[in-house]
């Protein structure tokens, strides 16, 4: 082995630690040299520029000095002007000779002195190499003007009394103020310090001018008429001013001149000054001024950061914002990076929003534009993505750029972030309150297709209203309606609260049902003291605590609320005859008159997975007295309360055993093992024991594993939800999640097919694959092959989501254009189908299913129009499609971001209604509907005694249909037409059957026939002269306008199954004449407790955590497959 010290030389002396410390003289032969830098800015000049120029301190004390000299020669003028006695003699001699006391002269040959020092030093430091530069500066040239003559004097005592122009030191001040201004604002890069610059620059520009003719005027007129500084002035000051007087005039020629040039000096010079300041003040507009540091340590206010700003947004925003009391001091500063709209610079005039909008012109990413906002002092941040950027990945890049340069500018202040994709949401974790656009959207999506209108139940719910919407309509739909939308989410803590108070120690769904039956308020929620996360009806084995935060849905919050007694109450309503129940009292002061509820106990048995156990009670019961329901127990009885397992398979679903067996074998339920994007809440799912070949996702193609090419070859027991979107990006994952949730039914799940119009990739396709029934296909709905491919005819319901590339257009509101017309298309081929549509626009929801004849569409758009000029903000809400949940646009959800500025729980509580968190021992949205069966319980509070006393489960709503109570019905008309003609044409009808027998095609003789009749019977009702013309007429005309719509559909039914035949397709279940024209469906939330139940009712339900009740290993024994499966692809997660 080498012996590797034996190699390696010693350490010279001077670099051995010993002898550094006994300080070997060696280390002073040593050959290293001593570099020192920076040397050229300790040279004399240097050091005097850094002084007089660089340092921006004693800079300025030198221009303020040199300012003061200035000055001070002016008053050295003015005070030889006022003691130079009347001048005498020859008058050219006064011109150039004046009278100059020593003491005076003294004074001025100092201030030249010093004057004419600075000036030659200054031109020495700022020199470049070229002299002349310096030399023929005017300012240096007017220096040598004042100063030189009296420099002379000091050796040429006869010069002592020769005139000089010292009042030409005036321009000399200007320039030295200017030069102080700068220095003073050097570091303050602001249009405010440009628009002061050039404010004082005009004045002194001014002033200068002025003086300069005041002295001018005065010493050429020594040789004439000898006027005073007063008369000079009086003299400039009507010329100016364009008065022009005559009484003081020039006499000498010098003067005249001088007059002339002066003038002409002016009109050059001001009109070039007011250029400036005209350009600088429209720029100051334009960028908005700025957010006074007073007014922000004084008052309260909050910024606004958005790339674009609409007038839409900001009307939702102030709207909202403003809709709650504790708000109205505060003022709203929007910064925004464009220049402000004409429409926006409109309603920021308007006397209510100018006092308390404040508009400024600048980016968040600059640290001097957030401190005109005033941002470190301000109470929030909202900052809002641009949704009609065609790039909406770019625009989440521009929001989270701004959401950091805010956090790192004022990391104290509350951020409220909104976003677009769900995979850019983890970027912004430390904002405060976070609403990704895509989640709620696809969630609300999916919930609207198994709970109809959640999206209608969500926005109203997140809208602020009082429910005056619709009172003054006729119709009593639209009164109900418009009342119950005004129930918001409010929250109290349980000891400070009139409601809850007395229900300490009891369990939640007691306390739930007798505030309801009480106050008429419904409690959904409830959050520890000690823990941050919302329970969403805990169930009835939750006891509630006197320090725990009750949430619940009343149309006012309990501060605002006032308490009737019951006898009171009763003598109020004796004395008021017009008052016939509590529905119609006030929501937030109704006091439920239940009556005595019976006490014995219902059967209990488990309830069925499609809803609660609504039975009829025993048959001997009804002998006696009328149906009754169980109490609601004070603490849960473990006896009392249906613990269905649905992790077990055997209490799930009722099916025959073959295929119970075979629906096991196939499903199991657990965590996805792999999620499209970071951020996403693991959700408890239906999913398959093993993922399916990618091959077998693609519905109209066939692979090895399968042979089917359409949605019909499937034979699904259950009808599909088609979803037609333009990309499969991440945000479509949280559309399949709700639907295949563990709490979702077997036997319920409906197939899901996704209409994609570019291909998906492959990480997508990596997270649908452990679903069952998901399935994809490359299509549009602007085709109709590639429609009935994917099983159009036999789905429940169809979801059109908007297209990122035309959520932007030229015209505003012309982004909706195809999406609305495509869905009209839709709804005119397909009638009986369920088409759920978003559109960027609210505005244009009054285009869905739109028919321009229909009398009753007509009348609901002039209500919308009423409540608009009554400035409601739900103005929309009486549009059959969106009151029935047809249709949403996701810019409603905007004021879930703003309400949470006042109410920090509201996204919490909505993320867990629509599924997109699960928080263990919160329960899930869900619906059941009322069949006549269910009819004997009679009213909603019964119905809410019923649910809480046998499943747990809490109401929040109704969803109810019913006929549109029209004078006179269409297919009424129809038939009674149809009647008509069979009895008159019967000849011809049986001709046309031997014909349709020996047809080939069975429809294509339909129309013609149709078509024949119509004019046959119209030329029958045209020889004819009614007596009574209008109503006849008005008949007429309904009876030929349902003719010309049936023909209408026939051919449309028609050309329908000529396209399902071509394809291959049966036309079996084909349902061309199911129409819903006559219908319309509202929500009710939280209806008075005496609100009848009416037959099709859908009920929205909170239903306990079926987990809160198993043992605490179910879920890690059930989940197991997601920790086989799931560890390897976890991984790769996409960024």
């Amino acid at each position: 082995m080498v012996d590797l010290e034996s190699e390696v030389p010693p350490l010279p002396p001077r670099y051995r630690f010993r002898d550094l410390l006994l300080g070997d003289q060696g280390w002073q032969n040593d050959d290293r040299v001593q570099v020192e830098f920076y040397m050229n800015e300790n040279t004399f000049k240097e050091r005097l520029k850094l002084f007089f120029i660089k340092n921006q301190r004693s800079s300025l004390r030198i221009r303020l000095f040199n300012f003061s000299l200035k000055v001070l020669s002016c008053l050295l003028y003015i005070i030889r002007v006022l003691l130079d006695p009347p001048p005498q003699g020859n008058k050219w001699y006064h011109i150039f000779w004046v009278t100059r006391c020593l003491p005076l002269w003294g004074l001025q040959v100092s201030v030249a002195l010093i004057s004419l020092f600075e000036t030659v030093l200054l031109g020495y430091l700022s020199y470049k190499g070229n002299i002349w530069e310096q030399i023929l500066r005017i300012p240096f040239i007017l220096e040598i003007i004042n100063a030189v003559p009296f420099i002379i004097s000091i050796f040429w005592p006869s010069l002592r009394n020769l005139f000089i122009p010292v009042f030409l030191n005036c321009w000399l001040a200007k320039h030295a103020l200017e030069n102080m201004i700068n220095d003073l604002h050097r570091a303050i890069q602001r249009t405010q310090s440009a628009m002061f610059n050039q404010v004082l620059i005009l004045i002194s520009t001014l002033l200068c001018l002025i003086f300069t003719c005041i002295c001018g005027i005065q010493h050429l007129e020594r040789a004439g008429k000898k006027l005073t500084l007063f008369d000079s002035l009086y003299f400039c000051i009507v010329t100016f001013s364009t008065v022009g007087f005559g009484d003081v005039t020039p006499e000498t020629a010098l003067s005249k001149l001088f007059v002339v040039i002066m003038i002409c000096v002016a009109l050059v010079v001001l009109p070039i000054q007011f250029e400036q300041l005209a350009f600088l003040w429209m720029e100051r507009q334009k960028s908005g001024g700025n957010y006074s540091r007073h007014r922000a340590q004084t008052e309260k206010h909050v910024v606004l950061c958005v790339s674009s700003l609409k007038i839409d947004l900001l009307m939702d925003f102030l709207n909202e914002f403003y809709a709650h009391p504790r708000l109205q001091d505060y003022y709203v500063v929007i910064l925004c990076p464009t220049e402000i709209d004409v429409q926006v610079r409109r309603v920021l005039q308007i006397p209510m929003w100018s006092q308390r909008v404040i508009y400024l012109q600048g980016s968040a990413l600059k640290d001097q534009d957030l401190l005109r906002a005033k941002m470190d002092d301000a109470e929030a941040c909202f900052i809002l993505s641009s949704r009609c950027e065609v790039d909406r990945t770019s625009s989440d890049h521009q929001t989270i750029l701004r959401a950091w340069a805010v956090k790192d500018f004022a990391p104290n202040c509350p951020l409220y972030v909104q976003i677009l994709k769900p995979e850019n949401k983890f970027h912004i974790k430390f904002a405060d309150h976070v609403v990704c656009e895509e989640e709620f959207k696809y969630a609300m999506l999916a919930l609207n297709c198994i709970c109809p209108a959640t999206s209608t139940l969500i926005t109203l719910l997140v809208h602020t209203s009082r429910g005056q919407e619709g009172q003054q309509s006729p119709e009593q739909w639209q009164k109900m309606y418009g009342r119950c939308s005004g129930n918001e989410v409010y929250h109290i803590i349980m000891e400070e609260s009139t409601f809850f108070a007395e229900y300490e120690g009891k369990s939640f769904t007691y306390a739930s049902f007798h505030a309801h039956k009480k106050f008429g308020v419904c409690l959904i929620g409830v959050r520890r003291e000690d823990n941050k996360n919302i329970l969403l009806n805990p169930g009835p084995r939750y006891i509630m605590n006197a320090t725990d935060t009750c949430f619940y849905i009343n149309i006012t919050k309990e501060e605002n609320s006032a308490f009737k007694n019951q006898d009171q109450l009763r003598r109020n309503n004796a004395s008021k005859s017009f008052y016939h129940g509590p529905s119609r009292l006030p929501v937030h002061s109704i006091i439920a008159s239940m009556g005595t509820v019976a006490i014995d106990l219902q059967d209990t048995s488990c309830r069925s997975a499609s809803g609660p156990n609504l039975a009829l009670p025993p048959e001997g019961s009804k002998e006696t007295r009328r149906p009754s329901i169980a109490p609601v127990l004070e603490v849960a009885d473990t006896s009392s309360i249906q613990t269905c397992d649905l992790l077990s398979d055997q209490s799930e679903d009722e099916t025959t055993p073959d295929e119970d067996i075979s629906t096991n074998l196939e499903y199991a339920k657990g965590y996805p093992p792999y999620s499209p994007y970071i951020g996403s809440s693991p959700t408890f799912c239906h999913l398959l024991h093993e993922k399916i070949p990618v091959c077998c996702l693609r519905l109209d193609k066939s692979c090895q594993h399968n042979y089917y090419e359409d949605a019909k070859a499937y034979g699904f027991k259950n009808k599909l939800i088609i979803v037609a979107a333009e990309t499969a990006g991440n945000g479509l994952y949280n559309f399949i999640v709700p639907l295949r949730a563990y709490y979702r039914p077997k036997k319920e799940l409906n197939p899901i097919v996704l209409l994609l119009d570019n291909p998906p990739d492959m990480h997508f396709l990596d997270a649908i694959c452990w679903f069952p029934m998901v399935y994809y296909m490359v299509g549009s709905i602007d085709n109709l092959d590639d429609l009935l491919r994917c099983g159009v005819t036999f789905a429940a319901n169809m979801v059109v989501v908007d297209k990122e590339s035309t959520m932007s257009a030229e015209e505003d509101y012309m982004a909706d254009a195809k999406t609305i017309v495509n869905v009209q298309t839709l709804f005119r081929l397909f009638s009986s189908l369920s088409i759920i549509t978003e559109l960027t626009h609210p505005a244009n929801m009054r285009f869905m299913q739109f028919r321009a004849k229909d009398c009753y569409s007509l009348a609901l758009s002039k209500l919308e129009k009423k409540e608009r000029e009554r400035g409601s903000n739900l103005a929309f809400m009486f549009r059959l499609p969106f009151a029935a949940g047809r249709v949403f646009s996701i810019s409603m959800l905007d004021t879930l971001l703003y309400q949470s500025f006042v109410k920090d729980y509201m996204i919490s509580i909505t993320r867990l209604l629509l599924g997109l968190d699960t928080t263990p021992g919160s329960g899930f949205l869900c619906s059941m509907k009322i069949t006549e069966d269910d009819l004997w319980i009679r009213t909603y509070a019964r119905l809410y005694q019923k649910l809480c006393s046998s499943t747990g489960d809490i109401p929040i709503g109704i969803y109810r249909t019913e006929s549109q109570k029209l004078r006179t019905s269409e297919s009424q008309i129809s038939i009674s037409v149809e009647d008509w003609e069979d009895t008159k044409d019967t000849k011809e009808q049986s001709h046309h059957r031997n014909n349709h027998r020996n047809s080939t095609s069975s429809d294509q003789s339909d129309h013609p026939l149709l078509r024949r009749k119509s004019m046959q019977w119209a030329r029958r009702l045209s020889r004819k002269v009614p007596k009574h013309s209008g109503k006849t007429a008005e008949k007429i005309n309904q009876q030929r306008l349902n003719l010309y719509r049936r023909s209408e559909r026939q051919e449309l039914a028609e050309l329908v199954k000529n396209r399902m035949k071509h394809l291959g397709l049966t036309t079996v279940g084909y349902d061309e004449m199911n129409d819903r024209q006559g219908t319309l469906s509202y929500i009710l939330i939280n209806p008075s407790p005496d609100t009848r139940l009416e037959v099709n009712d859908v009920v929205y339900l909170i239903r306990p955590d079926p987990l809160a009740y198993l043992p605490n290993t179910a879920p890690s024994r059930k989940s197991s497959i997601c920790n086989t499966t799931g560890a390897d692809t976890r991984e790769e997660t996409q960024l």
